[in-house]
């Protein structure tokens, strides 16, 4: 290090131990001669602390406009009494930390939130416990801000009166993490979000999207949980989007799926399971997207792939106990199916290398029979199916001739 940085890096950090010095730290509780978090916040210089203690606080419209620690001891709630927002913050470097916020009132106006990031920059909102807070954590026009570790529980039955309970837009650099968020209307909202993690979190029961996610590039999510939402997880009009050891299970319904990519390129699926959805991956628009070694199992529909994707590598994937494996609306394909598991596959393995000697056609006909007539499905079992699968291997021009994967695998994968 040249001098000149060694000069910058020593002025700094003594300017930084002045300011820790300085700082306060301001005492709130309700029987307290300080008793109002937003009096405390008013009180308080940048860079203080204020540290809330147990008990009930009747608060909402909490600007916090400086550099500040709030810190909750013994979970304090602040209960808006369905009024408006709770904490507003328009300040840099800003914790919000171990407060329960509850009972934000139903705008229609108004994205009403219990807490709103708006133009901010190294927030931290932690550990918290939000309930029936309309939208639970909002975020706009802001970068380098980390959501960790809290639980947002709504109770709305509609989606017209119900918010998402994190959302961001128009972000960057964003730490979705480990947070539980259930019965809202969207789970996790991204839209204009770009280069964000989203790990760990439990995202069920939302009345529309596990993760909604738009317009949005190089973004990752990584070790969530989709479960029991309206219609799964939707991907949309996105770019370079990487998916990793995600579940995606129990969304049914009649327009749910585990997860709907559409209009998205050159993006990664890898190690993520889908587990008893209506359709686990369809697909609409999907260009050069490699989904490697993913499980489908017990899904009414593996994969609905359409005819304009294109260029996508489907490789050493596991498709176990779907009812079918692969849809399309398209005679041709453009995408290559390689070295998968199915195991609807018949054929055999003489020279025992592990692959089928003769290649695997995933495409049923009677598939593609009710996904035109979705009342057929009541012949699921009966003696006209098991003519169309005879019909099949006589003509198997009847289904997509070039949508085969020519090395089927004779046993699943164990992905370690």
């Amino acid at each position: 290090m040249n001098r000149g940085k060694q000069y910058w890096v020593l002025v700094l950090t003594v300017l930084f131990s002045q300011v820790s010095a300085l700082a306060a730290t301001w005492q709130v509780s309700p029987g307290g001669s300080l008793s109002s978090v937003k009096e405390a916040v008013h009180r308080a210089s940048p860079f203080d602390t204020i540290a809330v203690h147990g008990g009930t606080y009747a608060e909402n419209l909490i600007e916090i406009n400086k550099p500040l620690v709030l810190l909750g001891f013994d979970n304090p709630l602040i209960d808006s009494r369905g009024g408006d927002e709770i904490f507003v913050v328009t300040s840099d470097s800003v914790t919000i930390s171990g407060f329960r916020l509850e009972n934000i009132g139903v705008s229609f106006t108004k994205d009403r939130a219990a807490i709103r990031l708006n133009r901010v920059n190294n927030v931290t909102v932690e550990n918290n416990q939000l309930k029936n807070t309309f939208f639970g954590i909002y975020l706009q026009y802001s970068s380098d801000c980390f959501l960790i570790g809290n639980t947002v529980i709504g109770n709305e039955k509609d989606e017209a009166s119900a918010g998402n309970a994190i959302h961001v837009w128009k972000a960057d650099r964003i730490l979705v993490l480990n947070n539980v968020v259930h019965h809202h209307r969207d789970g996790i909202y991204f839209e204009f979000v770009n280069q964000s993690l989203i790990k760990g979190n439990d995202s069920r029961h939302n009345l529309r999207y596990g993760l909604h996610f738009m317009f949005s590039n190089e973004d990752v999510y990584e070790n969530n949980v989709f479960s029991s939402n309206g219609a799964g997880v939707a991907v949309m009009f996105s770019k370079k989007i990487t998916m990793l050891e995600n579940t995606f299970e129990e969304n049914w319904g009649g327009a749910s799926y585990g997860i709907l990519l559409k209009e998205i390129s050159d993006g990664v699926m890898r190690r993520n399971v889908f587990r008893r959805n209506t359709i686990g991956v369809y697909a609409e628009g999907a260009n050069r997207v490699q989904m490697m070694e993913n499980t489908f199992f017990s899904n009414g529909k593996a994969m609905d792939i359409k005819g304009n994707c294109l260029d996508n590598r489907i490789e050493r994937n596991n498709f176990i106990n779907n009812t079918f494996e692969v849809l399309t609306n398209s005679r041709s394909n453009a995408n290559l199916f390689s070295g998968n598991y199915w195991s609807q596959y018949r054929g055999y393995d003489l020279d025992k290398d592990g692959v089928g000697d003769v290649p695997h056609r995933p495409v049923n006909l009677f598939a593609m029979v009710t996904d035109q007539i979705p009342a057929a499905n009541m012949l699921l079992h009966s003696f006209l199916v098991n003519s169309l699968e005879i019909a099949e291997r006589v003509f198997p021009q009847l289904i997509p001739e070039q949508l085969v994967d020519e090395s089927p695998k004779m046993k699943p994968y164990r992905y370690d």
